[in-house]
Parts: C-alpha cells; structure tokens; sequence
C-alpha cells in the first residue's frame, strides 16, 4: 500500500487495513505500539527509535519490527505514523511524514513553539493528510461523563488539581508543558471558549525549571479557570471541578469517579448523584478515533489548530514578566515567581 493508500478517500468508515508505524520507542511510544498492535484492521508496521535499548523493549513487549531510523520505516510502506519521540524533534518528523503524504497523530504539545506548531499545521492542510495531537485526557472516560454533564449549562468557574512527585524520566521542560497543557485543553475543551487572560504563578523549589504552577484564567465566555500544578506531591492526584448555574460536578480522574451535585434548594439542601462513567483505555480511544479520522477524511478530535492554542496559552504562562523579587516564593533553592 503507498503512502496514503487509499486510507483517506472515501467517506464511509470502511474498515480498510491501515499499515501505521510508531516513531519514539519510550513509555508513550511503547504503549502506543501496543495498542495499535491490538486494534483490529490495523497493521502495526514497526516502531523508529535510535536508542538500541528502547527498540529492543518495544519488541519484546508488542513483538512488532524496529527501526533505527524513520527512513527504514517509511520503505515499508505506511499510511500513518504517531509520534512519540521527544518535543523538540516533533516538528522535524511531523513535516517529514507530512511530506510523503502519511497521516499524523503527534503527541502533546504539538511542538516546542507555535511557529513551528502553525508550520505543522499549515503543511498538513496544504498536503491534505489527517493530523491530530495527541491531547489522550480528552478520551479518558471521566473527563467525557464531566463533559456530557455540564452540556448546555452555564459554565461560571473550573478548577483542575493535577500533581504528583518529579517524573523519573529526564525531561527538558516543566510542569506547565507536561502537565498543564493537559488541563489548558480541557478548559477550552470544556468552555468551548478561547483563554483571553493569563495570570500565572510558577516556582522552581528542587528542580531547574519550574516545578511548582498556580494558573488562573478566563475565557472569552467570562469563564473563570484555575490550575495546581506541581511535581512535588508524593502521590498522584487528578481532579476537576465544575460549577454552573445548576450543577457542581466532581470528578477524580485517576478513580473515575464523577459526582453532580444539582436541585439546590435556600436552605442549604441538595442532592447528589454518581454519574455513570465508561471504562475504555483513553489510549485505545485517541488512536481509534485518529485511524477513523484517517479512514473518513474526517475532523480529527483534537485538530493541529486546538494543539496550537493550548500551547501559545502553555507558552504565555511560562513568559509573563516576573514579579519582583520581594514577592517570591520563600521556598530554598533556584526559583522564580511570575504572574
């Protein structure tokens, strides 16, 4: 099968065979070869990574065929690829693949930059192949039954807790790309509204960038927005709330568990109700719906465009001017506080 093949053609979502390849051989790209190797109508080429050690993970964890070079892939022959390799090398390989006309899902953020997230974009548009960032919180099933409970309500504030203890994997960003890009999207995702003001507060306590985060905003829709953010939680917690004019709901996204709080009465009172909430692999569900995009020529459900807003937001937080010095963080160690 060429390149695009036929994959993009028609309409219907016919379930023609699609011959896709996994670039980024790390905990991400790893996972996604094992999903991909799983999905029905799906042939998992191989796996790309210059690392000798990281290939020979891959293949012993999803048996598929590795590559040291994207090159060595693409003669294979491949409809589509996901990217998983390192931020700073999205861009290279996104226009690579775009230019031989294969179908992209490249994960979060889009890039390091939105200029270079916008030259993404624009070459798939103008190539005509799908592209899809790879934002996987959308598809978690508690983010969706929050989603479907405040539909057609007035949002009014959302709050977002997301931190945990410092990655063990070497990393050239801070929690604001890694982590709270993931909750910039849900808020414009949420609000379907754009972020018109940003407000951060961030600090560096043990590491060399920033590891600490307080973000506030608000949308074109007046919705107002906050983020706690750190990596210097002992434990894992994600959590989301919502208030609108009829409901609060709760929602824990490590237990999946999502509340709604509705029927307020002036004496206080109220109930509550657990809201039923799915159990697919939010993996699974991103790249089954990257492949039916492929296959429909469709809207993928996260575009290259909603990549590159939830990152100028991302990168807005991180290059406010900082406050003065009197106004930082007590906390020891090489830090800075911006807002």
């Amino acid at each position: 099968m060429s390149s695009k093949g036929s994959a993009s053609g028609g309409k219907s979502d016919a379930k023609q065979s699609l011959r896709i390849g996994v670039i980024g051989a790390g905990v991400m790209g790893s996972n996604h070869a094992r999903v991909l190797a799983g999905l029905p109508d799906t042939t998992l080429v191989g796996i790309v990574d210059p690392l000798p050690a990281h290939r020979t993970r891959a293949a012993e964890l999803t048996g598929c065929r590795t590559f040291e070079s994207f090159d060595e892939l693409v003669a294979e022959g491949v409809d589509a690829v996901t990217i998983a390799a390192p931020t700073h090398l999205h861009h290279e390989l996104s226009l690579a693949a775009i230019a031989r006309k294969i179908h992209v899902l490249v994960e979060k953020p889009i890039a390091s930059s939105v200029e270079e997230g916008q030259e993404i974009v624009t070459r798939a548009r103008e190539a005509g192949v799908t592209l899809m960032v790879g934002h996987v919180e959308r598809f978690n099933p508690a983010v969706a039954a929050i989603k479907q409970a405040i539909s057609g309500e007035d949002i009014l504030s959302i709050a977002i807790t997301r931190v945990g203890p410092f990655p063990p994997r070497m990393s050239n960003v801070g929690v604001v790309i890694d982590l709270a890009v993931h909750d910039i999207d849900l808020i414009r995702w949420f609000t379907e509204s754009d972020i018109v003001e940003v407000q951060p507060q961030l600090s560096s306590a043990v590491a060399e960038r920033e590891d600490i985060a307080l973000l506030q905003f608000r949308t074109a829709s007046g919705v107002l927005a906050h983020i706690n953010t750190n990596w210097l939680t002992p434990f894992k917690a994600r959590n989301v709330t919502v208030a609108t004019r009829g409901k609060y709901v709760m929602g824990d996204l490590l237990t999946r568990q999502v509340t709604e709080c509705f029927g307020f009465k002036p004496d206080g009172s109220y109930s509550m109700r657990h809201l039923p909430v799915g159990h697919d692999e939010p993996l699974r569900a991103e790249l089954i719906a990257f492949l039916h995009a492929v296959r429909t020529n469709g809207v993928p459900a996260v575009t290259g465009d909603e990549g590159v807003a939830s990152l100028q937001i991302a990168i807005r937080c991180l290059e406010t001017p900082a406050r003065p010095a009197a106004a930082a963080s007590s906390l020891k160690g090489p830090r800075r506080a911006v807002g």
